[in-house]
């Protein structure tokens, strides 16, 4: 399993509690992350990235905890995210953005560098790679968030509604860039869009009330679906 949750608990400041207790192994390959908003996708996965940190239980990926002593670099190497807004830094091109983001991650200036025009290419940006990001477009934006998670070659990638706010081109040609990636490594994707899950995705977690409500493959959702409403 990529990602484990034992017993987590998290909830923000004023007292606004996401989960009391939370036990998922997610499943390995390519999982779609769904439920209503508000029910704690983007908080899963920022517990997953380590960018956030429980209450209390753990969070781990193959057995290591990324709050314990020394582990949280080897972690963040081993996992990238994709959080729902990127931002372009002030004065840099897509390709010092990804490569900067490389370098924050470990990686040497010179790997960073070369990782990042290979990142960019895999999202279908390099011919914009000397480009401003304030210059791109949303879509492209995008994309260079993605390489950013893309550069240090993570064994999961972790993306939060990676095509909010795209056109239907753009939101497209993403699933088929998300696909791609897919294919290589673990990948959880938060999305609002289920019209073509098993055409993507190999398994499905389904949040709903600060609880799993589902989590297996696609072609069990229908039927798990199903006996919820029996009961």
């Amino acid at each position: 399993m990529p990602i484990s949750f034992e017993g987590c608990a998290f909830g923000y400041r004023r007292g606004t509690r996401v989960f009391t207790r939370l036990d998922l192994d997610v499943p390995a390959g390519r999982t779609a992350l769904i439920g209503p908003n508000g029910c704690g996708k983007s908080t899963l996965l920022g517990l997953a990235a380590s960018a956030l940190r429980p209450r209390a239980g753990r969070v781990s990926y193959q057995g290591l905890d990324p709050f314990r002593r020394g582990n949280l670099a080897r972690y963040r190497a081993l996992v990238g995210w994709m959080p729902q807004r990127v931002r372009p830094l002030p004065g840099l091109t897509a390709r010092e953005q990804v490569g900067y983001a490389g370098w924050l991650m470990g990686m040497s200036h010179g790997l960073a560098w070369r990782r990042s025009l290979e990142a960019l290419e895999a999202v279908e940006l390099g011919p914009v790679a000397d480009t401003r990001c304030a210059e791109l477009s949303g879509g492209q934006l995008r994309r260079v968030g993605l390489a950013q998670t893309l550069v240090h070659d993570a064994e999961v990638v972790l993306l939060d509604e990676p095509t909010a706010g795209l056109d239907p081109e753009q939101r497209e040609r993403f699933r088929g860039i998300v696909a791609r990636i897919g294919e290589r490594g673990h990948l959880i994707v938060s999305t609002h869009e289920t019209a073509d899950l098993a055409e993507t995705y190999d398994s499905v977690v389904v949040l709903d009330g600060d609880r799993v409500r589902y989590a297996g493959p696609v072609a069990g959702l229908g039927a798990a679906s199903e006996s919820t409403r029996k009961v």
